[in-house]
């Protein structure tokens, strides 16, 4: 049997930037999606805390180090610059993986820094 289970989660970033004269996607600073193991092209869910809204969309790189997180496309419908988002990818894992399992989850300051980690 195969589980769709969370991969990734990055938590609380801010909105940088919205651009609907684009194809579609979520740009991501680079460093952020290697951190979170995301990939370029990769689906991608965005949750918007400040307008209930959710999309699917995928995730294409924004230069390392930028702090960028911005709508493209018909996605950029879904938010404002400003607002704060969850972004979440998955996995399709098996019973024998889910054993081994833990999603990375890289929780985020105001200005799209990932937070120092703490430990449980």
């Amino acid at each position: 049997m195969q589980h769709i289970m969370l991969k990734a989660k990055i938590h609380r970033a801010t909105l940088t930037g919205v651009e609907p004269d684009y194809e579609g996607s979520i740009a991501l600073d680079r460093t952020l999606m290697k951190r979170a193991g995301i990939l370029p092209f990769e689906q991608v869910h965005v949750l918007n805390l400040n307008n209930g809204a959710r999309l699917i969309t995928y995730a294409i790189e924004a230069p390392a180090g930028s702090g960028t997180v911005m709508l493209n496309g018909p996605a950029a419908r879904q938010g404002l610059q400003g607002d704060v988002v969850v972004i979440l990818s998955y996995a399709l894992l098996s019973d024998a993986e889910l054993r081994q399992h833990k999603p990375t989850v890289i929780l985020m300051d105001a200005k799209n820094r990932p937070r120092p980690s703490r430990k449980a």
